[in-house]
């Protein structure tokens, strides 16, 4: 995989951890073609999250329904020699996952207490399978069981050390490190998602990787005893994490 011509880059992030603002950053490199949520519509499509997604309808009219034929996509465009493909790990439902052999893989993960009350704004009730803390676990598990390589980012630590890490993450691809990627105009991406005015307006007014800040939000009462049940997962990925 790594001597291949093509770097075929694939983030599998949980929702509100500065993936769009990844996105945005590769999306600053000449030799770099990204692509968001390729699999979102797959993900609707199979499951009841269509009934509370905003927005659902006019991604599944817009987009690819057939997972086996986006994974056939991501595996096969050739357009640029870096592709960065921006996946939300739950969107894999049942997909056959030796694919991911062929990527170069990405876990993002976030602290559950500043993701959730995030999240919370516009999704009211996630469940465990909305926010993805198990499934990026059982995506190591099946990474290690495999032999497939893989990098952990913690939103957090990108944040508080954005060239760092994002060096880092170009060496583990294979790439040369660009200082484009740190920084990028305040206004919309031709290939952000039909989604985007429901979920990046703060991206949209950005032009570069936000200053951590602790968030000061109260997770709401509701959504206690999902926060326990994320952090274990959490703790378990931020160990791995570059930083």
């Amino acid at each position: 995989m790594r001597n291949s011509t093509i770097k075929r880059i694939s983030l599998w992030s949980g929702p509100r951890n500065i993936s769009t603002a990844l996105m945005y950053s590769f999306a600053q490199r000449r030799d770099t073609k990204v692509f968001d949520e390729p699999l979102y519509a797959y993900y609707l499509k199979n499951s009841i999250a269509k009934n509370y997604h905003p927005g659902s309808e006019t991604i599944l009219e817009t987009m690819e329904n057939d997972g086996d034929k986006v994974v056939t996509t991501m595996l096969n465009y050739s357009e640029k020699p870096v592709l960065f493909f921006k996946n939300m790990t739950h969107h894999l439902l049942n997909l056959d996952l030796s694919f991911m052999d062929g990527l170069v893989n990405v876990i993002l993960t976030r602290d559950p207490e500043e993701m959730l009350p995030s999240f919370a704004k516009v999704i009211k009730n996630p469940t465990m399978t909305d926010v993805g803390y198990k499934l990026h676990m059982d995506l190591v598990e099946y990474f290690e069981k495999n032999g497939i390589d893989f990098v952990v980012l913690d939103a957090k630590k990108v944040l508080l050390n954005p060239e760092g890490v994002l060096k880092q993450l170009c060496h583990y691809a294979n790439i040369l490190f660009d200082n484009n990627m740190l920084e990028w105009q305040p206004q919309k991406l031709d290939e952000d998602g039909v989604w985007a005015k429901y979920w990046y307006d703060n991206v949209h007014k950005s032009s570069k990787f936000s200053s951590y800040k602790p968030k000061t939000d109260p997770v709401p009462e509701h959504l206690i005893p999902l926060l326990n049940e994320c952090k274990p997962y959490y703790n378990q990925l931020s160990q791995l994490a570059l930083s």
